[in-house]
């Protein structure tokens, strides 16, 4: 099994899915890479999901301040102008659905998976970072002219039903 290829594919299908049958719109992604060390300072909106199991991780989606009041308003089908708590949901439920679409599709291939509860951030100037010894997939898309980061770190859990504390993410301000 290529664990790389099966989430690329998984994040693919799972992202053009939810934004064609939730938004009526296809997602374009611009590239597929891998990142192995902690992301540049972010402005804007992250969002963060654990996934447990045999395997373990985290899935991320970030995006601009700009490009989630779009979320949220083609979502809600309401005019949303600024990053409020609507937005912050929205966006929690994108990752939700998003991310709950590839642990689906991983299932077939490594066993009963869970995830957690979204966690958002929103702000200037902050970095995440995960003890994760793992690299990540990142699929970059473009919607409405904007990016949209798709990210997911797994490896195998040393102890089943428990994630370890080394795919634990956290957010440094």
């Amino acid at each position: 099994m290529n664990l790389q290829k099966l989430l690329t594919e998984s994040i693919l299908g799972s992202a053009a899915h939810v934004f064609t049958t939730m938004l009526g719109q296809d997602l374009p992604h611009t590239q597929v890479s891998i990142e192995a060390g902690t992301p540049d300072a972010n402005d804007g909106i992250a969002s963060f999901i654990g996934i447990a199991g045999a395997w373990a991780g985290t899935g991320s989606i970030t995006c601009s301040p700009a490009l989630a009041c779009r979320l949220c308003s083609r979502m809600l089908m309401v005019e949303v102008t600024a990053v409020d708590e609507e937005v912050l949901v929205a966006v929690a439920e994108l990752t939700n659905i998003i991310i709950g679409g590839v642990k689906t599709d991983l299932e077939a291939h490594l066993g009963p998976l869970g995830l957690s509860l979204p966690t958002v951030v929103f702000g200037r100037n902050f970095k995440t970072r995960s003890s994760a010894r793992h690299e990540w997939i990142v699929v970059d898309f473009h919607w409405d002219g904007e990016p949209l980061m798709v990210r997911i770190c797994l490896a195998p859990n040393q102890r089943t039903g428990r994630v370890p504390a080394t795919h634990l993410c956290t957010i440094e301000v």
